[in-house]
């Protein structure tokens, strides 16, 4: 015969842990579900964007223009990158900028890849420089951003705001992104 005592903490810790999936199974049924975007979601819903065949400049500005975007026509500046092999914390960050979009620059590391700067003309209810970086691999866009590296910059995705700078979480992420390519020690910022 096997005999088994529990004392009045033993029973305290079952009340506890029970109380608790209790509240949990509660917390399940009664919160709405929620989903992150994955990749394949992104870019569902951005199936009518063409990301491929930019091959020159008129390319680059009608890109930009799928979103909204008015750039002037020339672009302020076109310099070639190495995307570094090993991406620090700043550009592991500028990264998940472009997996909100559906784009991945971890898939070009070690690659040489072109950042196309442009003026943006219409960002609304902004009196600040505001810049469209496009990041160009092989005639395909893999990445960019539109920021502005004002004093009190933002960069975002190339998705054109609902509504005027700076609110809710619709608003470009406050931030300025700069790194350099341990490698070669070019600048990789987003930013001219």
């Amino acid at each position: 015969m096997f005999v088994y005592s529990v004392k009045a903490n033993t029973l305290k810790l079952v009340g506890i842990i029970g109380a608790a999936l209790l509240i949990l199974i509660v917390m399940i049924f009664l919160i709405p579900d929620y989903a992150p975007k994955t990749t394949a979601a992104i870019a569902k819903q951005n199936e009518d964007i063409k990301y491929d065949k930019i091959k020159d400049n008129d390319d680059r500005i009608a890109f930009l223009g799928q979103f909204g975007w008015e750039v002037d026509p020339d672009p302020t500046e076109e310099v070639t990158i190495r995307i570094p092999s090993e991406f620090d914390r700043v550009l592991t960050s500028y990264n998940e900028l472009q997996k909100q979009q559906g784009l991945d620059l971890s898939r070009y590391r070690g690659k040489e890849v072109t950042r196309y700067s442009y003026k943006v003309k219409n960002y609304p209810e902004y009196n600040g420089d505001v810049t469209a970086n496009v990041i160009v691999f092989k005639n395909r866009v893999i990445g960019g951003d539109i920021c502005s590296s004002d004093v009190s910059g933002f960069i975002g995705t190339f998705e054109f705001p609902d509504k005027s700078f700076p609110e809710e979480s619709d608003a470009p992420i406050p931030a300025k992104t700069e790194a350099t390519a341990p490698e070669t020690g070019d600048q990789i910022s987003p930013t001219p």
